[in-house]
């Protein structure tokens, strides 16, 4: 018992400190630039593949991508590995009781692919990939879903012309807040029901 309230008296004196000298006080960041947003800012829109970045890809060129980053979770030919199920087929699967979940058949566009490639993957080491391999393992996908031919070279212009299966298959989302409107300066205060 004797020691638990010494324990107490080094907790109380702890507390009762001064405070430390303003030089010794802990840094708390800095401020953050135009500059060092851009390299976070790598959304695309999907609809019209707004924010795709420069380069290119081919599906030759994906298929060798794929064959080294890739497969080692998604499987040979991307049917489906030791940690992911299949990436190809399951088109026309959403409209029966036995879906089966691809990039063929639940991505509205093509750019939700390249998306998502380029923030996530390989699982080991997301945004590891150029833009140029990302662009080529895109297309390899797209390909083995029957989206593109085997001598298709994927870019910006390219991606965003696929017309994905499913691009029809979902609901409007029309909730009222759904249509907010962000505000970034001199905001209203928030009203409470």
């Amino acid at each position: 018992m004797r020691s638990l309230e010494w324990v107490f008296v080094a907790v109380a004196l702890v507390s009762c400190s001064s405070p430390p000298k303003s030089s010794e006080r802990p840094g708390f960041g800095q401020r953050v630039t135009e500059r060092d947003l851009a390299a976070w800012n790598i959304d695309v829109r999907t609809p019209d593949g707004t924010g795709l970045p420069p380069g290119q890809g081919s599906v030759a060129m994906g298929k060798d991508v794929y064959d080294t980053k890739c497969a080692s979770c998604h499987g040979s030919d991307a049917k489906g590995g030791p940690m992911f199920g299949t990436m190809v087929g399951g088109i026309g699967s959403f409209t029966t009781n036995t879906r089966v979940v691809t990039p063929g058949s639940m991505y509205p566009y093509a750019s939700v692919l390249f998306d998502y490639v380029r923030r996530a993957m390989p699982l080991t080491a997301p945004q590891s990939l150029s833009n140029e391999e990302v662009y080529a393992v895109s297309g390899y996908i797209l390909h083995l879903n029957g989206l593109l031919p085997a001598d298709a070279t994927v870019d910006a212009r390219t991606l965003a012309t696929v017309r994905m299966p499913n691009r029809d298959g979902f609901i409007v989302d029309d909730r009222p807040d759904t249509k907010a409107a962000r505000c970034m300066r001199d905001c209203e205060p928030l009203r409470r029901p």
